[in-house]
C-alpha cells in the first residue's frame, strides 16, 4: 500500500565467547598460537555488548516502488585484556589487565530503494542503496597519532588509547548495497520467503598511508517459513547465513575479522490494530567458522514496533 510506515526496533548482542574456527578458544591459545605470529603474542578480548536502536521510515509510492531511510543509534561496551606476549601466564587475565570502553552515538545511515513490479503478484523484488559515513569513526596509528574522531578506552592499562576502528560507531566508508527477495504461499496456512543482500565499501574517509581502513564486504541470505492461520499473530522461523570478508588497511585487525556464521531464528509478529504491528525474534547460532580469534554471541534478540501513518 502507498504511504509512510515508521519502524523502531532494538537489538541486543552480547559477544561473550572467544572462538576460533568453529570452536571455543582459550586465552592460552590466543597468546601461544596467535593469528599474527609477528606480534609475539595476541590480544585477549573479554566481552563486547552491543545495543542497537534502529529508526526507519519507508515510503511506498505505489505497489512497485518504495524508499527506506534507516538511522541507527549504537551503544557498545567493550572490554579487553589487551595484547599479551608469549608465553601465556594466568597473570595475563588478571583484573588489573582489563581495559574498558564505551561507545554511544549515531551509527551509519542507509538509504534503500526497492522495486517489486516484475510480476503481477508483486512477490519478487530487488533492493539497491547506499550506506553513508554518518557515525563517528577513526583509530590510532602505530606511531600513536589519532585519525578521525575515535572513541577511546576509559579505564585500564589502555586508558586514553583508541578503541579498534572496527568497534567505532561508524566505519568511515560509503558502501553500495544490493539485494533481492521473493515470497510465496506454499499451502493454505504457510508462506515461505528468501532474501539476500550484499554490501561493499566503494569510498573510505580513512585513506591516508599508514592510517587507512576499509571494512570487509558483507553478504547475507535468509530463508524462512511463516504460519498464517491466525491473522493477528504470525509465528515464523528463519535460517540466517552471513559472511564477512576481512577488514583491510593499516588500522584493520585483518587476521581476526573474517568469518561465516549461520543462525536459527524463531520469532513472532502481531497486529495490535490495523496500522500497528509488533514483532520479536531471537537468533541462536548453529554454525560458525571464524578466522583468527573473535568474540561471538551465544544468542541475539530483537524486538520492534511498526506503524503505518
Amino acid at each position: 500500500m502507498s504511504g509512510w510506515r515508521i519502524n523502531v526496533d532494538y537489538t541486543y548482542i552480547d559477544q561473550d565467547e572467544l572462538r576460533s574456527g568453529g570452536s571455543r578458544a582459550t586465552p592460552e591459545q590466543v597468546v601461544n598460537q596467535p593469528s599474527d605470529a609477528s606480534l609475539g603474542g595476541g590480544e585477549i578480548e573479554k566481552r563486547t555488548i552491543n545495543r542497537y536502536y534502529n529508526v526507519s521510515a519507508t515510503y511506498r509510492f505505489d505497489a512497485d516502488w518504495g524508499m527506506t531511510f534507516v538511522l541507527p543509534y549504537v551503544i557498545r561496551d567493550h572490554s579487553t585484556y589487551g595484547t599479551q606476549l608469549q608465553p601465556y601466564t594466568p597473570a595475563a587475565i588478571a583484573p588489573d589487565q582489563i581495559s574498558n570502553s564505551h561507545v554511544a552515538g549515531i551509527g551509519d545511515a542507509k538509504v534503500l530503494a526497492s522495486y517489486q513490479g516484475f510480476l503481477p503478484t508483486h512477490n519478487f523484488g530487488v533492493q539497491f542503496g547506499i550506506k553513508l559515513p554518518t557515525g563517528h569513526y577513526g583509530g590510532q596509528t602505530d606511531d600513536g597519532n589519532f585519525v578521525g574522531h575515535p572513541s577511546t578506552f576509559n579505564s585500564g592499562p589502555n586508558l586514553g588509547q583508541s578503541l579498534d576502528t572496527s568497534l567505532q560507531a561508524g566505519t568511515g566508508s560509503t558502501d553500495l548495497i544490493a539485494g533481492a527477495y521473493y515470497f510465496q504461499p506454499v499451502s493454505q496456512n504457510f508462506d515461505a520467503f528468501i532474501n539476500g543482500q550484499f554490501q561493499a565499501a566503494i569510498k573510505q574517509n580513512l585513506n591516508a598511508p599508514g592510517a587507512d581502513f576499509r571494512p570487509g564486504n558483507l553478504a547475507s541470505v535468509s530463508l524462512g517459513l511463516r504460519y498464517e492461520a491466525h491473522a493477528n499473530w504470525v509465528p515464523q522461523v528463519q535460517i540466517n547465513w552471513f559472511h564477512k570478508s576481512a577488514d583491510q588497511g593499516a588500522l584493520a585487525d585483518r587476521p581476526d575479522t573474517e568469518g561465516t556464521v549461520a543462525y536459527l531464528s524463531p520469532g513472532i509478529s502481531g497486529s495490535l490494530s490495523e496500522n500497528l504491528q509488533v514483532y520479536a525474534f531471537v537468533q541462536v547460532p548453529v554454525y560458525s567458522h571464524l578466522q583468527g580469534y573473535q568474540l561471538f554471541p551465544r544468542w541475539t534478540g530483537t524486538v520492534g514496533i511498526s506503524m503505518k501513518l
